[in-house]
């Protein structure tokens, strides 16, 4: 992309930005969202997984979350070139300005995929959303594309973030429960991630209970969801992930309790997904499927589903 044709585009989406609200987008590509702390020494079945929806095209690793951008971006180049990526780009935003460059726009043309690193979500949001950088992240997924983030990089997926708040225990009336807008490229749910180690079920509970039209979906370390918007996920990693539906809550007391009472939700329904398992968005049911799938998929295997019928 020259200069020429990378400015024509930061003023397109400056004067047209692209945003999930149009409901004449239909995203073609998925999203890869894991839970933190995945492995980058060993089996690294996420990014290996990651890496092989790249396959030969460009990966950008967007570091805006993160204090250490330099430390993160060396680190994951590192890993995602021995799993075999050519191509590797750095998007490097410190400031609001730096995500509607030229640059920037270089730097992303082409791109196969985008993958978010932790740090802080309000950092990621706030200092590219509704930029042409933004518009740019949501045309790769539009294509057919990619985009993938860990930790803070897994939050900003929904429409709806989970920023902080929920401390150990049960969920009691008037407790910091701090949300945010996210990027909405993951409609109707609310993530949230490091799950299981740090004891969340509480905090995503009473985010059903303020809507139980939100799915709530807790991710934990070393495990993703390979997730295609509006239709369904499927788990990759060693741990679980966690599903909360309030499509048949009856009752709560969130509007109405006294400051400092427990929370009280009646009828929500919990799901613990594992590897290889799946979860269907239109229907709200999970579906089984054997772990081994990923895995023999990973080295390039297929597993014969009909050997057992």
């Amino acid at each position: 992309m020259s200069n020429t044709a990378a400015q024509n585009k930061v003023i397109e989406f400056k004067e047209r930005p692209l945003r999930p609200g149009d409901p004449d987008q239909h995203p073609k590509g998925r999203l890869l969202v894991i839970g933190g702390h995945e492995d980058k020494k060993e089996d690294r079945i996420i990014l290996r997984r990651l890496a092989e929806l790249v396959g030969d095209g460009k990966l950008v690793v967007a570091t805006p979350a993160t204090e250490q951008p330099q430390e993160s971006w060396e680190e994951y180049s590192r890993v995602f070139r021995d799993l075999g990526v050519r191509n590797v780009r750095h998007l490097h935003v410190e400031q609001r300005a730096d995500a509607e460059t030229v640059d920037a726009m270089g730097v992303l043309e082409d791109a196969s995929a985008v993958f978010f690193t932790g740090g802080d979500q309000l950092k990621i949001t706030s200092l590219i959303g509704d930029t042409p950088v933004y518009s740019r992240v949501f045309e790769i997924l539009l294509e057919g594309g990619t985009i993938a983030g860990t930790s803070a990089g897994a939050s900003v997926m929904s429409e709806t973030m989970l920023v902080g708040g929920g401390g150990d225990g049960s969920y009691r009336i008037g407790d910091p429960l701090d949300l945010a807008p996210g990027f909405g490229f993951a409609k109707d749910v609310v993530i949230d991630q490091h799950f299981a180690e740090r004891g969340r079920v509480s905090r995503l509970l009473a985010v059903i209970g303020l809507n139980p039209r939100i799915i709530g979906i807790g991710i934990d370390e070393n495990t993703a969801i390979e997730l295609l918007p509006f239709d369904s996920f499927r788990v990759i990693g060693e741990g679980g992930v966690t599903v909360l539906d309030g499509r048949h809550v009856t009752h709560g007391n969130l509007a109405d309790a006294r400051d400092g009472d427990a929370m009280s939700l009646f009828g929500v329904t919990m799901h613990l997904l594992s590897q290889g398992d799946r979860f269907e968005f239109a229907t709200r049911t999970p579906e089984p499927h054997d772990a081994e799938e990923v895995e023999n998929e990973m080295r390039g295997e297929r597993v014969d589903t009909a050997a057992d019928d």
